[in-house]
């Protein structure tokens, strides 16, 4: 499914960002917005956090869902 992928890619974004943060303390989404109290920044973590609720999903899925959701 289209938003699966998505989400998957949002969720890795978001762990090499905490990656950044754990090895170099470089937050790279705040870096970018210009801190991490801005409004672009917070829509961004949101996003990134909804992504990876979605991503919870997956782990719960049997063979014979993800085959019925892809033909969807």
């Amino acid at each position: 499914m289209f938003l699966d992928k998505i989400a998957l890619a949002l969720s890795i974004i978001g762990g090499l960002n905490w990656g950044c943060i754990g090895l170099f303390n470089l937050d790279l989404v705040a870096f970018i917005c210009g801190g991490s109290g801005t409004w672009m920044a917070r829509i961004i973590y949101t996003v990134v956090g909804l992504a990876a609720l979605w991503c919870l999903t997956l782990l719960f899925r049997t063979v014979d869902d993800r085959a019925r959701h892809s033909h969807a």
